[in-house]
């Protein structure tokens, strides 16, 4: 009785590989429908990367002593730097918002962030949320400091 109980008991090598290949064939049909989108983490990266971007203008308009302005192309979800000319790319599954002055310094703002000599500048903000989070990068239009603050993207 007791070397029957022994046969009988824990699982065969058949067993436990007709699992395993259960569990593989779940995974592969699964896991391509898993989202593979922009994450929290990689969506702030983006703000601060887009805030060291317009803190480097502003850098450069004091150092050269002349106006110096990135280019915000928010349907083509790009900003340009005035003075570098990196380009920074929002992938297609953030939502990116430019609210931009329509005018600098007395001209049309042509959807630029402007930054002047005396490190001023005539100010915009940049919003950048996925899936009910967000960061918004703002430029004050009398300092030309540059901050990064998260927020509650609008629901959809």
């Amino acid at each position: 009785m007791r070397r029957q109980r022994e046969r009988t008991s824990g699982f065969t090598l058949l067993e436990i590989v007709a699992v395993a290949a259960i569990v593989a064939m779940l995974a592969a049909v699964l896991l391509p429908l898993a989202p593979r989108g922009t994450s929290r983490q990689r969506l702030a990266a983006y703000a601060v990367e887009a805030a060291a971007l317009l803190k480097a203008d502003r850098t450069a308009a004091v150092r050269r002593n002349a106006q110096v302005s990135a280019q915000i192309d928010a349907p083509g979800r790009m900003i340009r730097s005035g003075s570098t000319g990196r380009v920074l790319q929002i992938p297609g599954d953030v939502a990116f918002q430019a609210l931009l002055p329509l005018t600098c310094n007395e001209r049309p703002a042509r959807s630029t962030i402007s930054f002047f000599a005396t490190g001023m500048s005539c100010g915009g903000t940049i919003v950048l949320s996925r899936l009910g989070t967000g960061f918004e990068v703002r430029v004050n239009w009398l300092t030309g400091g540059i901050e990064v603050a998260a927020r509650n993207a609008p629901s959809t």
